[in-house]
Parts: C-alpha cells; structure tokens; sequence
C-alpha cells in the first residue's frame, strides 16, 4: 500500500505549533533576567546569607605561648614549622581600615591618607567591594594595601572549612574584578589583639595559614566604632614610647565622621613626632602582599563585578520606578474611589436627567464572522428589547452559516447585510450607511442585551453635547477561574476606570460589545477607521478630539463571552494593547492642540498611556520584589507592602462590586488574579512593545466562542443560565 506523500502545508503547520511558545520567550527571558539581577543584589546585600554570631571567649589552652604574646601579624603558613608571629618596627604605623569600602566615608578616609601622603591598609569585605569596584581601584592606585576581611563578615569559628573557603575565594573573585589583584593578607572579623586568641579562633587562624595567608590583627584599638570623640580616638590610636602599632580603624559600618575628623589631626601630629604612615609590607620589609590576577580567575571576577554593576543601576532604577508607579497606581486608587463615588451620587441623585426621555427608534449594528454558536442569542435579545429598534446583522463573509441562522429565525425588525471578509471596522461602516436612524448602537456578535439596554444606553443623546455612550460591558460565562479573573477585570479596571473618566471628560473607549454613537458625530470623525487594531478606542479618542462629550450609562449593560482560554485571553488582550498604542500614537499631537482635543491630549492620553500602557509593564514588579524580599528580606515590611496593596485593590474591588451590584463572592479569587493574572498581562503588553517598536503587523484574530451567553435575567449567568436563556424571548 503507498503511503500518501506527506503535504507541505502540514509540516509547516506542525512547525508553526512548536514555534508558538517563542511568543513568550522575550518576555520570559526579560523577566528571568530580572529575577537574577535581583538575585545577584540580594547576594551581595544578604542578610541572609550573613551570620552575626559572634563568639564568646573560650579557654586559651590550645594557643602556642608565642602566640599569645606575641606582635599583631601572625604568620602560620608554614605546614612543618610552627606559627610565629611578627611585630611592627617603632616609629612605624600600619593604620588599618575594616568593613569597606563604603561609598561616603571612604572617598573621605582616603582624602585625608593622600593629604598627608600616609598610606594604610584596607581590609575589604567582598558585599562592600563588589558594590563600589571604583573604591578599590582607587586604594591600590594610591598606593595602599588590600586584605581581605571575607565576603559577609561571619565569626569564621561558626563556620565550617567549606564556608570559609568560600568566603575567602568570593572576597578574591571581587578583588579580581575590582583591581585586577589577589592579596595575601587576612584579618578575621571580629578580631582584636593576639593575646585574645583563643581554643575557638586560633584553630581558624591555623586553617587560614594554610591557605597561604598572613592573619593581621591589631594591637592598637582606636574603638572609632564606639564614636566615643575625636579626642578619644586620638588618644586610643595614639602608640605608647615610639613603639610601632597596627592602629585599627574602619572606614564603614556606620557615621564615620569622627574617624575622618581624627584623622585630620592624628596624621599630622604622628608625623612631627617621627612617625611614618606606611602599608604592612614595607613595615615588615617584605614584598607586596598583591599579585596581579590573571587568565579565568580575573575573567570571572571582572564578570562578577560588572554584573553586580548592572544589578545594582538596573535595579536602583526598577525601584525608584516601582515607587513613582506605586504611588501613581495608589492616587489613582484614591481618584477613583472619589470620583466613582461622586459619579454615583450624580446618576443616581433626584432630579438627574439627560434631558428629556429619548423614544425615537435607533438602528442597532452587529457586526459577525463566524458566530454561528452566538448570533441566535444575541439577535433574539435584541428583538426583547424594550426600546424601538431596527437591527442590521452585518455578515463579514462567514463561512458557517451566520447569515443564514438570522435569516431561518424570521424575526421582526432584522435585517442582514453580506459583504466579503473585511474587517470588523469596514463591516460597521457598511451597517452605519444601511442604518436608516441618527443614533447607532454597536455590539459584537457574541454579545447579549438586557430588554432595557439600548433605552438606558440612548438616554444620555438627549443632551447635544453627547457624542458617543459607554455602556456596562459584562462577563456571562464567569463560572470559570480565567471566567471570575475577567469578571474581576471588567468590574474593577473597566468600569470603575469608566465612572471615573466620565467625570474627567476623558472616556478612552467606547467598548465594543455595547456602545452608541450619534450618526453626525461619526460622519464628522470619517466613521470607524480602520488604522488601528482598537477602532473602538480610535474612534473614542476622534469624537474627543471633534468637541463631542461621551459619557457613561451604567445601567445599560451587556453580557459578553469572554475568552475561557490562556491562549484566547493572551490573543485577545494583545490586539487590544497593540490597538491602544497604535491609538494613542495616532492622535498624539492631541497633546499639542488647543481646545476640546488639547483638553483631551493633556489629560486623557496621559491617563491611558500610564495606566493602560506602561504601570502593566512595571507591574510583575510589585510579586517580584515579593519574591526578593521573601528570600533576603526584609521578610516582614515586603509581606506587609504586598498585602496593603492587595487590600487597597479589595478595597476598590469590593467598591464597585457594590456600585454594579454584584455579588462580593467572586472577590475570593482576587489575591491569585493579581498574582498570575499579572504575569499575564505583562506577557501580552511586552510583546505588543516589541510589535510596535520593530514595526510589525498584528492581524486580526478570530476568538472561539462557545455560545454558552444567553439572554439574561435578572443575575443569571454561567453555563447554567445560558443553557436556559438561549430560548426564543417573548
């Protein structure tokens, strides 16, 4: 039997299926990328990772006697000689500095040393160092020594082998990088004289020796950490009899000005008693402690350091943006709860009225592309209206049967018209030029409306002023979690954002599944336009711009199906961002315009461009910062930020839960919404980010419906409902 030969068009099909997840690869790889930059400033801002415990003294049996009275600098390199230990000449000086390098007390530290041409050594913690490379460069350039003091500054007698080995190595990866150098010179933290080592710490000491390193200590203690005064820091790092002296000091950890201030008087008072500011090695006469870092390990730490660098100014900048967006997004919380408020009282208040009752017949538009599952429902809704209508079902070259379903239902008061596929904008204007009224209701196909619909929607053209009408667009099939997520969505961001933007004047769309227009405004604007994938939103933004008003009817309100699918959802919300940016880019010089579409380019574009446009791109900020806080802390202060915004969202939630009257119960998914949902929808306005600024083109796209939206009573929804609404209506 011959096996037919396999089509082309199949292969690429299942190539185009594998491709698809590439949609999602920029994005996720912005976002993972994110993740370890946060990752890295939490490495080297970890208190984490930190150990603070410090040791109590413990005997001293196991300490060699010279140790113990011996000089500052221990030398326990050697595997067949024992430990010795060495002293600093008389009228010699080793001024040491501890815990830095840090960004303010530092360069001033460093000041002072060059004025008087003393040098010292600094003993680096790798956090502090890897944060500010340039620090290091400087203390080698002028000709100071470096040490390491490890990498987050344990008790090392806590710490196994392994953890010192690693913070020893991590402390010379950042000296690499830094300064392109290894040092050969250690001073344990939390360390004071030799005399002090004890059965704990000098088993340390002995593990460090064989390392290759020289354990610096002190004998001179200027107890600067204290800020006990300059004068005492002065008197305590003063030596006694010319002796030499390793002087410890620190250049960070805190307010440090006293040890500057010190310095300004110590250093030149040393001199004229005979004293010299010198590093260890040329006290001891030994050579440099530094050797140049060459080959992979000055790769590595050059590629560590300029990584925390790009942490550290990518990171500082995400966060003072997610603090401008959070306390926009936490206004704009505050200006919608007012506005939508004083909204209700207004259209809800005695003696509020458009004008008078509007009865004059419209003509209703419904638009449809393969709605075969829907259409029956939605014209059948129409036809129960309450209101004089005549209703055109604009058939967009279907190729299921739309057209005849309408047609096999005999309804009164329906026409269809055919026309070839050529978009959703060219089918509306091809049923505003059948529509025989001067006002047209627009809908989608896979829509449903109440009986008072189109008379709560139509009220508002009594007032001239009024260009277009919003009405209350809803989700029926909420039954679902991606269901209940948009049910939240439309509730919560449409409506409410719409209470708030009639007040303002600034109504960024009329949507699509439920909106008027008055016939003169159109033809005043060129109709619906197709040059954006949001005509609905172009043509909202063309009517402002004309001078026309358009206001919001809450209580006309339309049932639609919303996408039950991550793929559906991700398709939809993706021409929807694409077709917003492309909206708001078209009629930009608004913001230069003198008038109605001055008025509207400087308060409404600005709104939409923030708030729909760029605070979503910055929003999985706010779960990722979470997630850092969670890891590296602050624990507490991260979880608290993180509920009060989700409590300030329920807060607004719940608030227009109640001004739609719906039922709070669907609120219980709203914490995972805003965890996942923001994920989402950060995909999908990314992507549309990157359409824009490459130039591409995004297609119309076809959504699936499943026709489980029928005509609704009073609060019934979900498959149940529409399975017993989708009968003919009386």
């Amino acid at each position: 039997m011959t096996r037919p030969a396999p089509r082309v068009g199949s292969h690429r099909k299942k190539r185009a299926k594998r491709r698809l997840p590439m949609r999602y690869l920029l994005p996720s790889v912005l976002l993972v990328a994110l993740l370890a930059m946060l990752m890295l400033r939490g490495y080297v801002h970890s208190e984490v990772l930190a150990d603070h415990r410090v040791q109590p003294p413990a005997p001293t049996t196991q300490v060699p006697a010279n140790v113990l009275e011996g000089g500052p600098v221990i030398d326990a390199r050697s595997a067949t000689e024992p430990a010795k230990t060495l002293r600093i000449p008389d009228h010699k000086i080793v001024l040491t500095f501890d815990d830095g390098p840090d960004p303010v007390w530092t360069p001033r530290v460093l000041d002072a040393m060059k004025k008087y041409d003393a040098h010292g050594v600094f003993f680096v913690t790798g956090t502090m160092a890897s944060r500010h490379p340039g620090l290091v460069q400087r203390m080698v350039d002028e000709g100071h020594e470096i040490g390491l003091h490890t990498f987050n500054h344990p008790d090392l007698s806590y710490q196994s082998p392994k953890r010192i080995d690693w913070e020893l190595s991590q402390n010379q990866l950042v000296l690499a990088g830094a300064a392109g150098i290894r040092t050969s010179l250690f001073r344990p933290p939390y360390s004071s004289f030799s005399a002090a080592m004890d059965n704990k710490s000098w088993p340390v000491t002995q593990y460090i020796g064989s390392r290759g390193y020289l354990t610096v200590v002190n004998n001179t203690d200027s107890e600067d950490w204290k800020r006990p005064g300059v004068r005492a820091i002065i008197e305590r790092a003063t030596p006694e009899g010319g002796q030499g002296a390793i002087i410890l000091m620190h250049d960070s950890g805190g307010d440090r000005s006293q040890t500057v201030a010190a310095l300004d008087t110590f250093l030149p008072a040393m001199e004229q008693r005979g004293y010299e500011f010198t590093h260890l090695t040329a006290a001891l006469g030994a050579s440099s402690a530094h050797t140049p870092a060459t080959g992979f390990a000055l790769l590595k730490g050059k590629a560590f350091v300029s990584a925390v660098g790009v942490s550290e100014r990518i990171t500082d900048v995400l966060v003072v943006g997610l603090a401008v967006i959070g306390v926009l997004v936490m206004a704009r919380f505050g200006l919608m709860l007012l506005l939508s408020f004083l909204h209700a009282r207004r259209v809800r208040g005695k003696g509020f009225s458009w004008g008078p009752p509007l009865a004059r017949p419209v003509s209703v538009l419904v638009p449809a592309y393969n709605e075969r599952e829907c259409i029956a429902a939605t014209v059948r809704s129409l036809v129960a209206s309450d209101y004089p209508i005549e209703i055109i079902v604009i058939d967009d070259g279907s190729t299921d049967g739309t057209a005849d379903i309408v047609r096999a239902l005999r309804l009164p008061n329906v026409r269809v018209v055919r026309q070839h596929n050529a978009g959703k904008p060219a089918a509306l204007n091809n049923g505003i030029a059948h529509a025989r009224y001067d006002i047209v209701v627009m809908m989608d196909g896979d829509t449903v409306f109440e009986p008072s619909t189109v008379r709560e929607l139509v009220q508002p053209f009594a007032d001239s002023r009024v260009g277009a009408v919003a009405g209350n667009a809803k989700v029926g099939n909420r039954d679902s979690l991606i269901g209940a997520w948009q049910h939240i969505e439309y509730v919560m961001g449409f409506n409410l954002d719409r209470r708030m933007y009639d007040l303002l004047g600034c109504m960024p769309t009329i949507p699509g599944a439920v909106g008027a227009f008055r016939r003169e405004a159109l033809d005043r604007v060129g109709g619906m336009s197709d040059d954006t994938l949001a005509e609905d939103t172009d043509v909202t933004m063309a009517l402002h711009r004309d001078g026309w008003r358009v206001v919001y009817a809450e209580n006309a309100r339309a049932w639609t199906e919303a996408p039950e699918s991550v793929q559906q959802l991700w398709s939809q919300r993706y021409r929807w961002s694409y077709g917003t940016m492309q909206a708001i880019w078209k009629h930009r010089r608004a913001v230069i315009e003198r008038g109605p579409s001055g008025r509207f380019g400087r308060v409404g574009l600005p709104f939409v461009s923030l708030f729909m446009v760029v605070a979503p791109l910055l929003a999985p900020l706010i779960d990722v910062f979470l997630l850092y806080g969670l890891v590296f802390g602050p624990t507490g202060k991260t979880v608290a930020a993180w509920f009060g915004v989700l409590v300030v969202q329920a807060v607004c939630a719940a608030y227009a839960f109640r001004l739609d009257r719906e039922r709070m119960v669907h609120l219980i998914s709203l914490p995972l919404q805003q965890i996942l949902y923001r994920q989402l929808m950060y995909v999908v306005l990314l992507q549309s980010w990157i359409t824009a600024l490459t130039g591409g083109r995004l297609r119309w796209q076809k959504l699936r419906r499943t026709g489980v939206v029928g005509t609704p009573g009073a609060q019934r929804t979900g498959r149940a409902a529409a399975g017993r609404d989708r009968r003919p209506v009386a």
